[in-house]
């Protein structure tokens, strides 16, 4: 045992023992937590010291200069050796029988602590938060860095300490601490599905106009007149336009292409050849002379009429 002594007392309690687990003394129920058995001898030392309260001590294996901090539960362990949780010893790469070196030490009041399952599975606990309260109840202090096991429904649950506040290794006695989770360590993000990618619609070729198939296109046909003429040839036809004179009156003059012979009344429709129609006392003598015919052809004509024949009697 290693001693420091401090003005007229001793403060620091330092010293080497052999580690076995718990298992060793039929104690398997400390594996739900970090406290550790210790020999008597270690607690008349700690009585005589100058020590703080609750009692915590730091941990350190030599061989790998792993560290970590516990509690103590009992000082009935064999001298010279200490009894640790299996999961302790796994965690300071320990052996049954390896030395290791321990000190006590004080540690500042928890505010938080991140931590991280080692599965997913811990995840689907019905009620995680409410396991981790009642777990961390049977530990003293938390080091950043460590692994602890939580117990649950016959099934051990890893957990890495990831971060501690205000220091890398914390008091969790009486205290309000703050806890957060990081992912598992398996957890695997879900893979996202690439999206098609869109391509440009091709620009539009204009085609070659003689390869273009016509349109339909209604009324788009052409119209021709009686005389077998297009309107299109009636308009462009110079023969049928109708020249305009101007009188010397200021009036205007509408005259056709024809002979001045071939006028005709305006207002008044006149079917047949273009010679000139009769005057009026012609017009008067033509018709006479017509009914005078029609009355002699009449009269010419024999007209039947029923019963007009001889009469015979049966004396003749």
């Amino acid at each position: 045992m290693n001693d420091d002594e401090n003005g007229g007392g001793i403060s620091t309690f330092s010293q080497n023992y052999r580690c076995y687990p718990v298992s060793f003394i039929e104690k398997s129920h400390l594996e739900k937590g970090d406290k550790i058995i210790m020999p008597p001898s270690a607690l008349d030392r700690l009585a005589y010291l100058q020590i703080d309260y609750p009692m915590l001590f730091e941990l350190t294996n030599p061989s790998s200069s792993k560290i970590t901090h516990c509690g103590v539960l009992e000082f009935v362990a064999d001298e010279g050796m200490i009894y640790l949780p299996y999961w302790m010893m796994e965690n300071m790469l320990l052996q049954e029988g390896d030395i290791v070196h321990i000190k006590n030490a004080s540690l500042s009041k928890g505010t938080y602590v991140k931590l991280q399952p080692h599965t997913m599975d811990f995840l689907d606990v019905s009620n995680p938060k409410a396991i981790l309260e009642t777990t961390l109840r049977n530990y003293s202090c938390l080091t950043t860095g460590d692994t602890i096991m939580v117990a649950y429904n016959n099934k051990k649950f890893y957990i890495n300490i990831v971060e501690t506040k205000p220091s890398s290794a914390i008091s969790i006695i009486e205290t309000d601490c703050e806890v957060d989770f990081a992912p598992p360590l398996d957890y695997k993000e879900p893979e996202k599905k690439p999206q098609p990618v869109k391509r440009a619609a091709p620009p539009e070729v204009d085609e070659d106009p003689a390869k273009k198939v016509p349109k339909f296109s209604p009324f788009s046909g052409f119209s021709r007149r009686l005389d077998g003429k297009t309107a299109a040839q009636t308009q462009s036809s110079p023969s049928t336009s109708t020249p305009v004179k101007q009188n010397t009156t200021g009036g205007t003059d509408v005259s056709s292409s024809s002979d001045s012979s071939s006028r005709r009344h305006a207002g008044k429709l006149v079917f047949g050849s273009n010679t000139d129609r009769p005057s009026n006392g012609k017009q008067k003598e033509a018709a006479v002379s017509k009914e005078r015919q029609e009355d002699s052809t009449q009269k010419a004509e024999v007209k039947f009429a029923a019963f007009t024949g001889k009469k015979y009697s049966l004396k003749d």
